[in-house]
């Protein structure tokens, strides 16, 4: 199937590892020209592995999300190098792990800082290129623990419900524009954050990261954690005009292990 993502410009954030990256890698296989930004110095890096590979025109941006002035200067940056923008997919280092009782205020403004002021503030800054695109999305990535709790995250758990809410919300306000806004609920996908939640997991539990893991398996019926170019292939997809009639939609990507209906 041909997504139709030649030439489209996609702007992915938090993409120098992980689901990010692989989501960036993804759209460049499909044609699009690609910015992709990193609050570390790894952006570069991650351009030129996605830049080698298969030969696009990929942009590499320093920005922290949590920073209104590097979001105006990554949108600006990526409409500036490509004549515009037609997908923005927000993405976000995950806040921390830990139960309700041992985080305090400040960590919890820094974790509404990171999951849902950072999606609203790159929306905003996006919008007015996107209205001017003939195909434009966006695409905000979030988790399946928006709908299945996990244990010690609660920060996630609740933070990015909000982000569901904004998602819905501006799949009606903006649909009269022709922007669709769909959100992906990635599962237990094995990237460097999930190696984290392992460490974490191990050292309150006493068991191995190893033992963490097929502790999690277990509870997939597909009996493994994804791989990111899974996610990736879903994400790109739900962002392409292959999917224009797909709106307002939060999609799991999880081998099933959420076990409700809805």
């Amino acid at each position: 199937m041909d997504l139709g993502l030649q030439g489209k410009v996609a702007l992915v954030t938090a993409a120098s590892k992980g689901l990010g990256k692989a989501t960036a890698l993804q759209f460049a296989r499909e044609g699009a020209q690609v910015a992709l930004c990193a609050g570390s110095g790894l952006a570069d890096q991650a351009a030129a592995d996605i830049r080698r590979e298969t030969g696009a025109d990929v942009l590499g941006l320093r920005a922290d999300v949590t920073r209104p002035e590097d979001i105006e200067r990554a949108i600006d940056a990526t409409a500036g190098k490509f004549g515009g923008l037609d997908i923005l997919v927000t993405n976000a280092g995950g806040p921390p792990s830990a139960s309700f009782v041992d985080i305090d205020l400040d960590t919890w403004q820094k974790a509404v800082d990171l999951t849902l002021l950072s999606a609203v503030r790159l929306i905003k800054a996006a919008l007015p290129h996107l209205r001017k695109s003939a195909a434009p999305a966006i695409l905000t990535m979030t988790s399946y623990s928006v709908r299945q709790p996990i244990q010690n995250l609660v920060l996630s758990n609740s933070i990015r419900l909000a982000v569901i809410g904004l998602t819905k919300t501006l799949s009606q306000e903006l649909g009269p524009d022709r922007i669709r806004v769909n959100s992906i609920l990635p599962g237990w996908t094995y990237t460097e954050r999930v190696e984290e939640l392992m460490g974490a997991r191990a050292a309150r539990s006493g068991k191995t990261r190893e033992e963490e893991a097929a502790g999690i398996t277990a509870t997939v019926p597909l009996g493994r954690m994804g791989r990111p170019e899974e996610f990736a292939n879903v994400a790109v997809f739900l962002c392409s005009p292959a999917a224009s009639f797909v709106n307002g939609v939060m999609l799991q990507v999880d081998g099933g292990g959420y076990k409700g209906t809805m």
